[in-house]
């Protein structure tokens, strides 16, 4: 689960993190009011939409003009840019050119930056422990400084037996080439930050840039957080923090109903129990010159009703022209699948090439159900046989 920036600096706050002042407005007197409130001379007003790139990017209505993240020195100035930016659509590198509509924007004093760093925690799954990673080139996307100069990232790896010592923020700040009280500074830094991972069952934790000011404070001058889905049942409040303005109904849907959806940009919609095996059947699709418009993990237990949901999910994307079911039973029974797949059929109207492949638990029933429904299901012997047949009915 992704939350807004200003939402992740109010709950960075509480545990230490040296972070701006700031309020949210909706409206551009909201925006004025929080200028007045935080106190001059220099504001900035920053769009808040849950992708990065904001001050990069343009709005779609005035393409040549200034970006979504803005440095004013006004009240009026701040009054003005956010009536501009407010309801327009933001698109940034990571949004695409459909962009998002920027619906609340953050109201930030300004700060006197002497440079700019990196710093951001996330599960290793490789060695199975946090891993900070820091870098001197902040302000720029970390995959890019990976891929440019991955020489200037700094990994410091937590064995979760100790937990962050004194000597892991040390080494940290060093790295950063900070000095002095700065040394000093972004040690508690990096504690606070990490606690707040800790608690927070956070799964990434970015802070780009983090700040070294002209007085020599570290702060974090922009901050993303993201959750861990499986335990948001113990953090109620966090929850609450959820925009579903930010994310697709589709996955919404999905989410209320137990299925793992995630939609993508082809046209071979995918139906499949299992994460492992959906990530093979996106992968064989592509091998065979498809691309896969979404993947869908119906789960081990999924009955009747869950995978007819599934299906209208499916297709409710427009750009669907055919789909793919894959399902090995082991606790998932492969006539239940097949009851859902001719319900959902027939209740939609299906008018896209369907294949099915199914192996395992009620695998001869399963096929019996899809052989005597009267629809036109094309079946699988196999994955690569599947994958290929899907792929020529949509292509060819």
């Amino acid at each position: 689960m992704n939350i807004h920036e200003y939402q992740a600096k109010a709950l960075l706050r509480k545990y230490g993190v040296a972070v701006p002042e700031g309020r949210v407005a909706f409206s551009a007197q909201e925006a004025a009011d929080a200028a007045r409130a935080i106190g001059g001379p220099v504001w900035v007003v920053k769009s808040q939409i849950h992708a990065g790139g904001r001050g990069a990017g343009r709005f779609a209505n005035d393409p040549d003009g200034k970006g979504g993240v803005r440095v004013v020195k006004s009240v009026d100035d701040v009054r003005e840019n956010a009536q501009k930016m407010l309801s327009s659509v933001l698109v940034t590198k990571q949004t695409g050119a459909a962009g998002k509509e920027v619906k609340r924007l953050y109201i930030e004093e300004g700060c006197d930056i002497a440079r700019e760093l990196y710093l951001g925690m996330l599960v290793d799954r490789a060695t199975s422990r946090i891993t900070i990673m820091a870098s001197t080139e902040g302000g720029m996307e970390i995959e890019e400084v990976a891929h440019r100069t991955p020489e200037k990232i700094l990994k410091v790896a937590i064995d979760p037996a100790t937990g962050l010592q004194p000597f892991h923020t040390r080494q940290i700040a060093f790295g950063l080439g900070l000095t002095g009280k700065q040394v000093g500074a972004a040690s508690k830094f990096i504690t606070a930050l990490y606690q707040a991972f800790i608690d927070l069952d956070a799964s990434i934790v970015e802070v780009n840039p983090l700040v070294v000011t002209g007085s020599g404070d570290v702060m974090a001058l922009d901050a993303k957080l993201n959750f861990d889905d499986n335990a948001l049942y113990r953090h109620p409040d966090i929850e609450k923090l959820r925009d579903e303005d930010e994310e697709d109904p589709a996955e919404i849907e999905a989410a209320k109903h137990g299925l793992n959806y995630v939609k993508l940009d082809g046209n071979i919609g995918c139906m499949v129990n299992g994460a492992g095996l959906a990530m093979a059947t996106m992968d064989i699709i592509k091998l065979y010159g498809g691309e896969p418009a979404n993947f869908l993990d119906v789960g081990g237990g999924a009955t009747q009703e869950r995978v007819a949901t599934a299906f209208k999910l499916i297709l409710r994307d427009p750009k669907v022209q055919g789909i793919l079911v894959n399902i090995f039973g082991g606790i998932m029974r492969c006539d239940v699948i097949a009851q859902g797949v001719v319900a959902a059929a027939r209740e939609i109207d299906l008018s896209v090439p369907l294949v099915v492949r199914l192996a395992g638990t009620n695998v001869d029933a399963g096929r019996e159900i899809l052989r005597s429904s009267g629809l036109t299901i094309i079946a699988a012997d196999n994955l690569a046989d599947a994958a290929d047949k899907i792929v020529s009915a949509v292509y060819h």
